[in-house]
């Protein structure tokens, strides 16, 4: 029975990409490339396809192949797989402020036309941005509360970076390995001592998403090297301790998510209390 289950699963899936393909092909492209100069047809066709049909499209395959497992990895506005979790750390907002800045980290500008365009203005000419915005990602139903990044060589093309949402230690010792803890959208206040679950990656420069080739940053695939980075850049400056490892997903072992390759695990620390 679950062999069958699964073969109507994958048949569900074959007969969406058809479709998608379809409809790209022989409508959208079809009918602008009648009305429009051919250049101007690709480009219409590629913006419907990328951030209209596909992207639904891969909605509803995650839909069907839904298994019902905690999930380690934060959601892109489009509802699909984002940056894996991997970093905990309990504390106050201003220690961790205060742990990057040690760091010399700095907090990501909040995402707006004139921060967008700086960043688009930095990539293009190479030119250092040291508090460029981040993308909006989701975790407990809200975007991140905080990011920080810090440059590679000075250049706004790449980049250490890792997006930080606040839940109050009382619901995660609540829920913490079960759905309820991925359900909980309050936001504690910034002055209490919190748990500041992060998602670390490192951009290497500008690339297209795998699923639904969106325009985005290119990110090194192996965020568990990047989480033991930023763990191990915070254990040297002394800004952590109690470090331990968790499981951030049940039954989730080492496997791709998105164009990401993570164990699972994420790193609990407790912020020191001098950097308050």
């Amino acid at each position: 029975m679950r062999m069958l289950k699964r073969l109507l699963q994958r048949l569900l899936i074959f007969g969406l990409g058809i479709l998608c393909v379809w409809l790209i092909v022989f409508v959208v492209f079809e009918t602008a490339d009648r009305r429009l100069p051919w250049i101007l047809a690709v480009g219409i066709t590629y913006g419907i396809a990328a951030y209209i049909i596909l992207p639904r499209a891969v909605r509803m395959g995650l839909k069907i192949l839904h298994r019902k497992r905690v999930p380690s990895y934060t959601i892109t506005g489009d509802g699909l797989p984002g940056d894996p979790v991997n970093v905990a750390l309990i504390g106050t907002l201003q220690q961790l402020r205060a742990a990057f800045a040690a760091l010399g980290w700095s907090e990501a500008d909040g995402l707006s036309l004139a921060s967008s365009w700086g960043m688009i203005r930095a990539f293009v000419l190479n030119s250092p941005y040291p508090t460029a915005p981040f993308s909006t990602l989701y975790l407990f139903g809200r975007g991140q509360d905080i990011g920080f990044q810090k440059a590679i060589d000075n250049s706004p093309r790449k980049r250490h970076h890792i997006r930080f949402w606040a839940l109050s230690q009382t619901s995660a010792r609540k829920t913490w390995g079960a759905a309820d803890f991925w359900l909980n959208t309050e936001r504690p206040s910034d002055h209490e001592r919190a748990l500041w679950v992060g998602a670390g990656t490192r951009d290497t420069g500008l690339s297209l998403t795998r699923l639904t080739f969106q325009i985005t940053h290119a990110t090194d695939s192996d965020t568990n090297a990047e989480r033991d980075y930023i763990i191990g850049e915070l254990r040297k400056n002394r800004s952590i301790e109690a470090e331990k490892a968790y499981q951030a997903g049940q039954r989730l072992r080492t496997e791709r998510v998105n164009h990401y390759i993570t164990d699972g695990e994420v790193i609990l620390a407790s912020l020191v209390p001098n950097n308050d």
